[in-house]
């Protein structure tokens, strides 16, 4: 039994942790937005946006990967944070500062953007797998992300084609994280380094393989579907697919968290890719059905909501085994931005080149075949929890006839 003191410290870290998570990801989609609004307003040619793309995803790539290596060497994490916060509520005053409309001015806030946030991304996602245990950390990475997808929807409403407004938006919810700081000794807090990990011997580990091979699969085919629905159905229905599949995926990313600490985190998993495959086949023999997109709908925003809870805060600090989880995040998260970067910047050149016919069988067969691996893969919930809540609900099970029939 933990003593009350440590028990108290604990809960606050784990809130201070999923506080400083809704903070960026919700900001994160204030930056997604007002960096939309600029290329929109100005309209820049096809290169220049191109450029500006992916300017902002190789500045991202970058800078995760010196998070993660510096975030790995730091022994005074809470301060890193503090500063990393701090640096990105500046950030968020420059579009006032310089003429965003221009092609520098774009490309410079394009960089600065990316940069301000895969800075300290790695490390904020590790100090949430330091400070859960990991069977609640699915659970809680559930519960944070309906709160994420819940105040996003509000901030984005803030992001205008007025920049003064939006940056000064963004800039004071990013402030809001340096709140909790006032009422914690940053100083005092240093983290024991006794491992030390590389990229390399990440990428040899047969656990991580076997889960990052089918991530990075699926993100390869996901970018496909939405310039094929704009071009097919139009802007209104891409929007009304977004708002489903976002409730959907708030909806089950809870209960895909509770279902992860529950049966383990490579059921759910299986589960979602059988079921993006099963959308995908269907849409390769039907394309132009507006039920099957419906349909598709549905099953990629259930499937969207068990992924996020496994592949953005659970499975690699579960991979991690107690090791600095830094590098994890960081490698994690390079195929969904990859997948978003494809989507901006060739998705629609591919829509309108390449047979719907053909995307979708293609993207229903590499769904399926992701499955081989995730076989293979072993499963990160430690066994002896699942036999215990088995055991647990077999008690209960028991009880209960005894008290019906007894």
């Amino acid at each position: 039994m933990l003593p009350k003191k440590s028990l108290n410290i604990s809960v606050n870290n784990t809130l201070l942790s999923i506080f400083l998570i809704i903070n960026t990801f919700v900001w994160l989609f204030g930056l997604s937005k007002i960096l939309n609004e600029a290329v929109n307003i100005s309209n820049f040619s096809s290169y220049v946006t191109a450029v500006v793309w992916s300017i902002n995803f190789c500045g991202a790539v970058v800078s995760i990967l010196t998070g993660a290596f510096l975030g790995s060497k730091i022994h005074q994490r809470l301060r890193f944070l503090l500063f990393w916060i701090l640096f990105g509520t500046i950030s968020s005053f420059v579009p006032l500062c310089i003429d965003i409309t221009t092609t520098g001015g774009i490309l410079a806030i394009s960089l600065l953007f990316s940069v301000s946030l895969g800075l300290g991304l790695p490390v904020c996602m590790a100090y949430f797998a330091e400070c859960t245990i990991v069977e609640n950390r699915a659970k809680l990475g559930g519960v944070t992300f309906l709160f994420m997808m819940v105040l996003g929807a509000f901030m984005t409403t803030l992001i205008t084609e007025n920049i003064i407004v939006s940056s000064f938006a963004l800039s004071c919810w990013r402030g809001i994280g340096l709140i909790p700081f006032l009422f914690v000794n940053v100083h005092e807090e240093r983290v024991k380094r006794k491992v030390e990990v590389s990229l390399g011997s990440i990428f040899k580990e047969r656990s991580f393989a076997l889960y990052f091979i089918p991530w990075i699969m699926f993100s390869l085919v996901n970018y496909l579907s939405m310039p094929i629905i704009s071009d097919v159905y139009g802007e209104d229905f891409v929007y009304l697919s977004a708002i489903i599949e976002n409730v959907l995926a708030g909806v089950f990313a809870i209960v895909g968290g509770f279902l992860s600490d529950i049966i383990g985190r490579k059921r759910v998993t299986i589960a979602g890719f059988v079921m993006l495959g099963l959308g995908y086949a269907i849409l390769g023999i039907y394309p132009l059905n507006l039920f099957c997109w419906y349909f598709y709908t549905m099953v990629d925003g259930i499937a969207w909501g068990m992924f996020y809870v496994i592949f953005f805060f659970t499975l690699w600090g579960d991979l991690a085994y107690g090791k600095p989880s830094e590098k994890y995040y960081a490698l994690g998260s390079l195929p969904f931005l990859l997948s978003n970067f494809l989507r901006l910047t060739v998705g629609s050149f591919i829509a309108k080149t390449v047979s719907a016919y053909a995307i979708f069988s293609l993207a229903s067969f590499f769904l399926f075949l992701a499955v081989v691996p995730l076989m293979f893969a072993p499963e990160t919930l430690p066994e002896k929890k699942i036999r215990e809540r088995e055991l647990k609900k077999y008690i209960e099970k028991a009880k209960k006839v005894k008290e019906k029939y007894g």
